[in-house]
C-alpha cells in the first residue's frame, strides 16, 4: 500500500472532470428554455438596487430564495448527487440559505439597499453575464456553461453581490455563499481546472468589502436608521 503522502488531491475525487462537465451539459439540455427566465431574474437583481423602491429588498430576497431552492433540488439533489454522495448535504444547506432569505429578507424586511450599491451590482453582473463565459474560455463547451439561478457557483456569487448592495452587512446571509465559494473552488482546483481561482477570488473580495464596511460603516448606518430614512428596498 502506498503511503498517504504519495496521493494527490485528484486521487480523492469521486468523479472525473469529463463526468462533471458532462453533467452540466445534460442538465442544461434538460432545463431548456429555463436559461431565458434565469437570465431575466439576474437582470432584475442587478436593477433592483438602482430602482430604490420600498419593496426592492424583499423582491431580491424572494428571487434569491427561489434560485437557491431550485439549485438545491434541480441540480444538487437530482443530478449532482448521482456522482457525489455529499451533494445531498449540499442541497440541504442550499435549502437552509433559501429559508434564511425568506425569514430575514422577505418576511423580516431586513435586506434594504443602500445609496451606493455599485460594488454589489458589479458582483451581480459578473455572476450573471461574465462568470458563465469563463468556463468556455477555460476549455469547456458552450453547452456546459453554468448560469445564475440554475448552477450553484454563479448563484452564490450573485447572492454575495446583493448582500454587498444592502444598506447593512447581514452576516447570517453571508456564511453559506462564502462557504460555497470555498467548496466549489476546492472542487475545481482538485480537478486542476484553469478557472478554479474564480470562486475563491470572488468570495475573498466579497468578504474583504463586507469587513471594511462593517468596520467603517456602523455609525453612519445607525445615523441613517435613527433619522427614519425610507426603506430603500
Amino acid at each position: 500500500m502506498s503511503e498517504w503522502w504519495t496521493y494527490a488531491l485528484s486521487d480523492f475525487l469521486l468523479f472525473s472532470p469529463r463526468t462533471y462537465y458532462r453533467l452540466f451539459e445534460l442538465y442544461n439540455a434538460a432545463v431548456w428554455p429555463g436559461q431565458v427566465p434565469a437570465l431575466a431574474l439576474g437582470g432584475a437583481l442587478a436593477a433592483l438596487p438602482v430602482l430604490r423602491v420600498s419593496w426592492g429588498g424583499r423582491m431580491a430576497a424572494a428571487i434569491l430564495a427561489v434560485c437557491w431552492l431550485w439549485v438545491a433540488w434541480g441540480y444538487l439533489y437530482t443530478r449532482y448527487a448521482t456522482i457525489n454522495w455529499a451533494a445531498e448535504y449540499m442541497a440541504m444547506a442550499f435549502v437552509g440559505q433559501a429559508l434564511l432569505l425568506v425569514a430575514i429578507g422577505v418576511l423580516g424586511g431586513r435586506l434594504r439597499f443602500g445609496q451606493r450599491p455599485w460594488v454589489g451590482i458589479a458582483f451581480v453582473l459578473f455572476a450573471v453575464a461574465v462568470q458563465p463565459l469563463i468556463g468556455p474560455l477555460a476549455g469547456r463547451t458552450w453547452a456546459q456553461v453554468e448560469l445564475f439561478a440554475l448552477a450553484p457557483d454563479p448563484t452564490a456569487v450573485a447572492t454575495l453581490g446583493v448582500l454587498l448592495a444592502a444598506q447593512r452587512v447581514r452576516w447570517e446571509l453571508f456564511v453559506l455563499p462564502l462557504a460555497w465559494c470555498a467548496v466549489g473552488g476546492a472542487t475545481l482546483w482538485t480537478m486542476e481546472a484553469p478557472d478554479a481561482w474564480v470562486l475563491p477570488a470572488a468570495g475573498g473580495l466579497a468578504l474583504t468589502v463586507a469587513l471594511a464596511r462593517a468596520v467603517t460603516g456602523p455609525r453612519s448606518c445607525a445615523a441613517v436608521e435613527s433619522r427614519g430614512s425610507p426603506d430603500r428596498g
